[in-house]
Order: C-alpha cells, then structure tokens, then sequence
C-alpha cells in the first residue's frame, strides 16, 4: 500500500501542475485542439511518469570485513502492550470503497447511455448514425452516433446542432471524455482531476464549436442556438453533449480574435518542473562497495591521470558546442607551447591573439575548424552573430533571404550595408548587402526588392452576453404515466421561468443590436482583409520575379 500511495501522490503532483500551466497559459487561448492535445499530455504522462526510474551507482569504502560481536549490546525483546492501528491497511480499505463506489457510478452512466440507444430506428448517413429521439433529451453524440429530438427545434436550429455533434464525432471526442472519467474514477480522492475533466470537457465544445461555425454561414443563429439548448438539462453523463453550462464562455470563445502563434511557448512551460520532477523524485541513487582490487586499480589509474595531466599543462581547452539542440560538447585541445609554433587563430575572419581566443566564451562559438599544412596549423571559429534576434525574423543577404546559421557563417569584415526594418505585426527584417555585391552594383543595376503590404489592425470588442435565468429540469417519465405532483410543480417553475424570460428579453434584444451593430463595424475590416489578401497575391508575384531577376543577373 505504501508503494501504490507514493504512486498516487507522484500522479497527483503532476496532475496539477498540467493542470496549472493548462488554467494560467492556456485557457484563454484559441489553440484549441493543442490544448487538447495538451491536456490528454498531461494525463498520460502523469499516468507513466511515475514508473520511469533511473539510477545513480555511489562507490562507497568497503566495510570491515570482521565485527566482533561480542561488544555489541544486547536488549531484552519489548513485549506487545497494546493494539497498534495499521493507518496503510485503513487507507487501502477507505481508498477501495471510494474505487468501488465510483466504478459503480460510471457502470450506470453507461447502463443509462445503453437504455435510451436500445432498439431505435438508425439512419445511417456517410460515417454518422442518426437517432431522432421523442424524449426530452438534450442532443449528444457517442463516437459516430448522433442523437437528437427534431421535435424540439428548427430546421435551421438542428443543422447547427449536428454540424457541432459531427465535429465530436469526426474527432473522436468520445474518447478523451472516458480517458477523463476513468481518471476521475482511478484518483477520485483528488479535487484537481475532476477540474481537469471540466477542462477537457469545456475545450471540446471549443473544438466543436469553432469548427461547427466555419461550415454554417449564420454564425448569429448558431449562437443563438446554444443560449436556446440551455434549457434542456437531461444530458448524457459519459457523451459528447451539445449544452453545456458555460454557454457565455463559448459565444465568447467563438467571437475572440487569434491568437498569435507566438504564444506557442507556453505549452513548453511544463519543461522544467518535469526535469526537476525527475532529478528529485525518479532517481535511485544504489551505495555499492568497492573491492580492494578496485580500489588499488582505481588509485593506478588516478596516477596515470595525473601524469598525463602534467605533460598536457601548456594545451589549451576549448568547449565548442557542437549542435543547437543536442548540445554535445567536445574538447579541442591546441598545443602552443613549442617555441617554433605557428598556429594562426582566426575568430570571423579576424586575426587574433591566442589570449583573445582563450577569452572568447564557448557558448559563442558557432563553428570550429582546425587545419594543419606542414607545420603550420591554422583555427577558424565563427562565432554566433544571431543571439537574440526572433526566429521569425526575415533575413536577406544581397536580395537573398538566408537563415540564421548562414548568417553566422557570414564574415563581418565583408558586410558594406546593414538595414533593420520593422512591419506592423512586430516581425523584423534584416537586409544585408555585402562589399563584393556592392561593388558590382556600380556595374549593374539590380533590381529593388518589393514592399510587403501592411495588414489591417483590429481594434474591435466583442459584445458580452447577457446573463440568463436557469431553466428548471423536467421530472422524469411523461406528464401522463409519470409523478403528477411534480410534473405540476414543473409547470409552475416553466410559468416562473417564462416570466423571468420574459424579463431578460429587453437584454436578449440589446445583445442582438450589439450583435448586429458588431458586424457592420467588421464589415469594413473583412473588406480591408480581402483587399490585404490580393496585395499578398500580388506581393508573392512580384517576389518571385524579384528572386529570378537576382539569379538572372548572377
């Protein structure tokens, strides 16, 4: 039991902390189907995380070989004086009953799933399965079944409504829900997996809401739509359903602007703690003893070690860091003790001293190399010209864009002009013309690279929803066959409910003027959008005549 609380405890952790970086970074971003990916990341590595141990072998002085045994002192065995609680075993057993309890739960949730599917007319279309339901049931989808009652809307209303359920489906939605249940099943005692649930949950009406809107063309009526399906409660607990309580984050959600691509980082935000999970929690560190033999070879070794350290005294070391990514590093060593030496250092095509090479910090050095002819050697380091500049920047040498590491391998000592130019969305461009093009330019006239279009700004806010009244849930059964006290008492809570509908129709009136007036003010921005989308058209054009008039002039 000690072993699976450990576990439970180590999942726990990075539950949250997915959970955290998900409610701080993420939820307010519109990467909606990353954040999907994201989040079921963060369940499965809390899941197998734990399990993934690495060990650390410490070599420690042998012990002595003999004890004398008779120096050790000797106690009288203590008798048992009373009864001990053993607190492992009443966790088992409290940690159990909570298990169980649950998996009853979701065994029901399924029986009641397999009850209102038993024996319905299936229309089959493409990949999907329809059921039209004449129960009160709010419409869902369970993998490529889609049920729904048409009784209950519009025609225009239940295309939205199946549009979004098809998008559940397409995706496999159902199962990230069961993942999600199963865990709330598994770690019920803790109160972040069930907002990780309410996470996922809210993200795939996300999902299914922003792409249902790309297929429908009134995007005002499928909102309208989701504050109409509020009213129904009789939800599907292990479906994909299409009310959800948090309507008004979703009419927001499907109104917010992009984010930008920049924001990506975040989901590496995570990083860190999982490497300082590791170094604390997952590794084992093993004592073993050394024999004498080791011992006497490990000392022979260290004398070899030493000696050669004192013949290599004048070599000077140099880490170069090999690989971005990697960053595997290796040692170069360069003797300059001889007085005959002649080795000539070059850092970006400078000459310098060996102090000044012996200055230069590593992490600068991009690349290194080291050639001999006869008994000259010669080294070349090209240090890193492109520490803090963004990897969107665009850079040009001589009308030809390059990347960063060409710019590294660019020698400064070449370099006639440099232009820093700055577009409208934040993103740089660096225009680089070097002497020998320079030169050549007195000769022939190169071609004067075009202009990019500047984007549209959007400065508009989104209306915010008004707040509606809760519809009351229906009794089970029907109005004939079923409880008549209650089904009565549901009726005086739909007159109380129509009344306080009533009331909210001045807000719903003024949210639909918002609305309208919202989208005559982004009518001059969609024109001003498409107008920018031919400039780029245009711009690409011009730039591919640009490029084959630079290859034509070389």
């Amino acid at each position: 039991m000690e072993t699976l609380s450990i576990y439970l405890i180590k999942s726990s952790g990075l539950m949250a902390m997915f959970f955290l970086a998900y409610y701080f970074l993420l939820r307010k971003e519109t990467f909606f189907t990353s954040n999907r990916w994201f989040l079921l990341a963060g369940l499965i590595t809390s899941a197998l995380l734990p399990f993934v141990i690495f060990t650390k072998t410490i070599w420690v002085d042998p012990s002595p070989a003999a004890i004398d045994w008779s120096n050790v002192p000797v106690s009288a065995p203590m008798e048992n004086t009373g009864f001990e609680i053993n607190w492992y075993l009443v966790l088992a057993i409290g940690y159990g009953i909570g298990l169980l309890l649950f998996l009853i739960v979701f065994a029901l949730d399924f029986y009641s799933l397999t009850k209102i599917l038993k024996n319905k007319a299936i229309h089959q279309q493409a990949d999907f399965k329809f059921i039209d339901l004449t129960a009160n049931v709010a419409p869902f989808s369970f993998f490529n079944t889609i049920v729904y009652n048409s009784s209950l809307y519009s025609k225009l209303e239940l295309e939205s409504i199946l549009e979004h359920e098809k998008v559940h489906s397409e995706q496999n939605h159902t199962l990230d829900v069961l993942i999600s249940r199963l865990f709330c099943v598994v770690f019920w005692f803790n109160p972040i997996v069930w907002f990780y649930k309410n996470a996922i949950m809210q993200n795939l009406e996300f999902i299914a809401d922003s792409e249902a809107s790309k297929k429908i063309s009134d995007k005002k009526a499928y909102q309208i739509t989701l504050l109409k399906i509020t009213t129904q409660e009789n939800c599907v607990a292990i479906s994909n359903h299409f009310y959800q309580s948090l309507i008004k984050k979703r009419i927001v959600m499907l109104n917010k602007n992009q984010s930008k691509k920049s924001h990506y980082w975040k989901y590496f935000s995570v990083l860190p703690a999982l490497i300082a999970f590791v170094l604390f929690f997952q590794i084992e560190v093993i004592a073993q003893e050394k024999s004498i033999k080791e011992d006497a070879q490990q000392q022979t070794s260290n004398l070899s070690s030493n000696q050669e350290t004192s013949s290599l005294k004048s070599a000077t070391e140099i880490n170069v860091i090999a690989n971005d990514t990697v960053k595997k590093t290796k040692v170069i060593k360069v003797h300059t003790s001889n007085k005959d030496d002649q080795t000539e250092i070059f850092i970006d095509g400078k000459k310098v001293s060996k102090a000044e090479m012996d200055n230069l910090d590593p992490n600068r050095i991009a690349t290194m190399d080291v050639s001999k002819n006869g008994g000259k050697s010669t080294i070349k380091i090209i240090s890193r010209n492109t520490q803090g500049i963004p990897d969107d920047t665009e850079i040009y040498i001589d009308g030809e864009r390059v990347s960063k590491k060409e710019l590294d391998e660019l020698n400064q000592n070449t370099i006639k002009q440099m232009d820093v130019n700055k577009t409208g969305s934040n993103k740089k461009t660096i225009k680089i013309i070097t002497r020998s093009t320079n030169q050549s330019l007195n000769n022939i006239q190169a071609p004067v690279p075009p202009t990019p279009p500047t984007p549209p700004n959007f400065t508009f806010k989104t209306p915010k929803a008004p707040n509606f009244p809760k519809a009351p849930k229906a009794p089970k059964g029907d109005p004939i066959n079923g409880d008549k006290k209650a089904w009565k008492q549901f009726e005086n809570q739909m007159q109380e409910y129509e009344q306080k509908m009533q009331k909210a129709a001045p807000s719903m009136a003024a949210f639909e003027k918002q609305m309208e007036e919202f989208e005559k003010q982004m009518e001059p921005f969609n024109a001003e959008m498409k107008a920018f989308e031919k400039k780029m058209k245009v711009y690409e054009q011009q730039m591919e005549e640009y490029q084959s008039q630079l290859h034509a002039k070389k």
